[in-house]
């Protein structure tokens, strides 16, 4: 780590804002009007986004909150989502370890996390008009099975791969769908950039490419999807605290393959690739004693806005990380 490091507590925050809501991301809306997901949904990124916690030992606990009541189809226009529903919620919890080694590998620390999903509600099907509320149970799997993480006096750099592993129950056309039936790929890289010596105020943006294998079971192929994820802000309290703005734009990038029989149908033609944006607060803030710091808690809440064939509306994130164990303050 360089001199500039703050100690592995206080860049703890990084990791309840940056790392394992992708998970928890998994059980977020799929695009209706044949139009789909993949698994990294926006939102998941936030403040220093392209910085990689310190060496040590994480464990993370996560709840998302999705709500929309507004579809918008590939011109911008609203049209109801369901029909006998004027609006949609998803309720979601993730518990994940991650962890970062003090090796070295090209001047960088390599890192890995596993974050599983559980959720009351996938929302994963093309067709509109039927009842698609599911029973709680387990989504999809999140695992990077290696991220590196560089640090410098004024800027920070990350990068890595995630894989999406289908382990939520899936059924070709079924209503009640926790997973997405489909491997996922992701390749990412981002930095931090600091505006000042101390490392107090700060803009990060993290880009990711991910793409898929067929849907199980059928010939569905989701297309390739770009997103970027960051902020801006501030840290105070020695750096175990943090307020700004975050924010996310996606896009698809590729159209979805529906397969020979649906391509036949359609007579060729395209339904549109998605895109989003979203933007709103973050705040990150210490749970200690008087000499330890046991945890740290984050929360983000975004309004999406310029959405093409999806559902528009609000995301609010908690993340608790703790160390183990846990450090004394900085």
């Amino acid at each position: 780590m360089g001199a500039a490091m703050k100690p592995r507590e206080t860049t703890l925050r990084r990791l309840a804002r940056i790392h394992g809501i992708s998970a928890i991301l998994l059980v977020l809306p799929a695009i209706a009007s044949a139009q789909y997901l993949g698994g990294r949904a926006p939102g998941d990124s936030g403040l220093q986004a392209g910085t990689q916690p310190d060496p040590g030992v994480y464990l993370s606990m996560m709840y998302l909150r999705y709500d929309s009541d507004t579809l918008r189809n590939r011109y911008g226009d609203s049209i109801r989502p369901l029909a006998d529903s004027s609006s949609v919620a998803v309720n979601a919890f993730s518990f994940g370890v991650s962890y970062v080694s003090s090796v070295k590998i090209l001047g960088a620390n390599p890192g890995l996390m596993v974050f599983p999903a559980f959720t009351d509600n996938k929302l994963e099907t093309p067709i509109l008009g039927r009842d698609l509320s599911t029973s709680f149970g387990l989504g999809d799997l999140y695992f990077q099975p290696i991220n590196l993480g560089w640090h410098t006096k004024r800027a920070d750099f990350l990068t890595g791969m995630g894989v999406y592993a289908p382990t939520g129950s899936y059924e070709p056309d079924a209503a009640d769908n926790l997973g997405l039936g489909m491997w996922g790929f992701e390749f990412f890289g981002g930095t931090t950039l600091y505006f000042d010596e101390a490392r107090t105020w700060h803009v990060a943006t993290t880009a990711f490419y991910e793409t898929h294998t067929e849907k199980k079971e059928t010939d569905v192929r989701v297309g390739d999807i770009v997103t970027l994820q960051g902020g801006v802000g501030r840290s105070f309290l020695e750096g175990t605290a943090s307020i700004g703005l975050a924010y996310y734009a996606q896009w698809k990038v590729t159209d979805d393959d529906l397969g020979a029989e649906a391509t036949a149908a359609l007579g060729g033609r395209r339904l549109g690739k998605h895109r989003g944006y979203g933007v709103g607060p973050e705040l990150t803030f210490p749970v200690r004693t008087k000499t330890r710091l046991l945890a740290l808690v984050n929360a983000r809440y975004l309004w999406e806005t310029g959405v093409r064939t999806n559902l528009e509306g609000q995301l609010f994130m908690i993340t608790m990380t703790i160390p183990i164990p846990s450090g004394p303050l900085p």
